[in-house]
């Protein structure tokens, strides 16, 4: 099983619900000790209290005997709704009143003010010693100084409220790394499909290097397609249907002025096979772009392969073979689409020779590069400027504006370079001391 990358939600996910469970341990064990240890013991207030009631106690049996000690219990009792009794070393009462077996019974349980409280159920007795050491004063624990009244308040609150925030916080942490971007993904698709072809997740999202980011990447790759396929179609639409209308102009006249029908129907023929031509161009140009066709690869001598596209071009265009020279080293093989590769050069080449001079020469030229061959077709035409060497592989660009349509639609080098793109090349232009320079980069066997 192969682990994700450093990067995926899994770990933060994971840092995070173990963080999580860290954090309720840490309520249930840590603070929980704490709020014992809290609560066990007196806080110093208290103690001041209690040993001010000692004192009193202890003045009440100095100044007036049993009687101020039966005055005193009956004062406490009454403000602190509590047991209290007064006794010597010998645990004897030292107010008028004996004391009763369960009392002396619970003078064995008796607890230090600093020591512990005792079970957390319990109602703690103290004994507060007179300054002779001796006699002293014994009493429960108020309940409203007992430091265990809000118990369960706390607990309710260490042991409830906190770890339902604690999952509150947990939640909201969870929506800012997942539920959030998310809710933007959606809003962007929205958008997209309401024709907002600009639509595209932000930086704050498409940078993320987790799942999610390569989800916005994915989205805003689509979305780029989308915007380039309809704007590339629609520009294509407005271009075709310009194209068409010189021909179909050029049967209307032929009609209206035409006396004999031989000279009507090759001027038929002729305009039809133009337009045939255009629509059958445009076609492959739209199927190229939009469906992106996987093309089978194959080793391909290009030489070999320059040999069968001179003999068509001579033919087509009247040149002799020598005006078509290959210059390539004789171990030049690619990797390619033999059929693409071929159509490819054949535009390019033709592209070369309608530019040049009918004593003009047309070469073929490369060298290795390291994984690749970088391949060149270069003519003698008066090139292009230097703006307009990447306007040349846009559609129905043509930059003499003056050239008939029957010389070409300027469609073929758009053709080419997206051949060689789904062949994994690339198809570029330069111009030279003499001409223009066709660049191509093909990975080599």
């Amino acid at each position: 099983m192969r682990l994700p990358s450093r990067y995926s939600l899994l770990w933060r996910l994971t840092g995070m619900l173990a963080l999580f469970c860290l954090l309720l341990v840490s309520l249930h064990v840590d603070l929980g000790r704490l709020l014992i240890r809290a609560t066990s013991y007196l806080p110093a207030s208290t103690k001041t209290i209690l040993t001010d009631y000692a004192r009193e106690a202890e003045a009440a049996w100095q100044t007036e005997g049993a009687r101020g000690v039966d005055g005193f219990l009956l004062r406490l009792r009454a403000r602190e709704q509590i047991w209290a009794v007064v006794v010597d070393g010998q645990r004897q009462s030292l107010s008028s009143r004996p004391l009763e077996e369960s009392e002396r019974q619970r003078l064995r349980f008796l607890r230090q003010l600093d020591g512990q409280m005792g079970r957390p159920d319990g109602t703690p007795t103290f004994e507060l010693p007179f300054s002779d050491g001796e006699n002293r004063l014994v009493m429960t624990l108020p309940e409203r100084l007992s430091p265990r009244k809000y118990r369960e308040l706390w607990e309710a609150l260490l042991y409830r409220v906190l770890p339902a925030l604690l999952a509150v916080l947990l939640g909201i942490l969870l929506y800012r790394l997942l539920i959030a971007p998310l809710a933007i993904l959606r809003h962007q698709a929205v958008a997209l499909s309401a024709g907002d072809l600009a639509a595209r997740v932000g930086p704050q999202v498409a940078q993320r290097r987790d799942e999610l980011g390569d989800l916005a990447g994915a989205f805003n790759h689509m979305a780029g397609r989308l915007e380039d396929t309809l704007t590339f179609q629609r520009q294509l639409l407005r271009d075709l249907s310009h194209e068409l209308r010189t021909p179909l102009s050029r049967l209307r006249v032929a009609g209206e002025q035409a006396e004999e029908v031989q000279v009507l129907g090759q001027r038929l023929e002729r305009e039809v096979a133009t337009m045939e031509r255009l629509i059958a161009d445009s076609l492959e140009l739209v199927w190229l772009d939009t469906e992106r066709p996987s093309l089978p690869l194959e080793p391909v001598d290009v030489g070999h392969l320059w040999d069968v596209l001179r003999e068509n071009a001579c033919f087509e265009s009247g040149w002799s073979t020598e005006q078509l020279p290959c210059e390539l080293p004789a171990d030049c093989c690619v990797l390619g689409n033999l059929n693409g590769l071929a159509q490819a050069m054949e535009n390019i080449l033709r592209n070369a020779i309608r530019h040049s001079s009918a004593d003009g020469m047309v070469r073929l030229g490369g060298r290795r590069e390291g994984a690749c061959w970088h391949l060149w077709i270069e003519d003698q035409g008066p090139g292009v400027e230097a703006g307009e060497l990447e306007t040349i592989f846009q559609p129905f660009t043509r930059l003499n504006a003056a050239r008939p349509g029957g010389d070409g639609f300027g469609l073929g080098l758009a053709i080419a370079r997206s051949t060689l793109r789904l062949q994994g090349g690339e198809l570029w232009a330069e111009n030279r001391a003499l001409g223009l320079r066709l660049n191509l980069r093909l990975q080599s066997v």
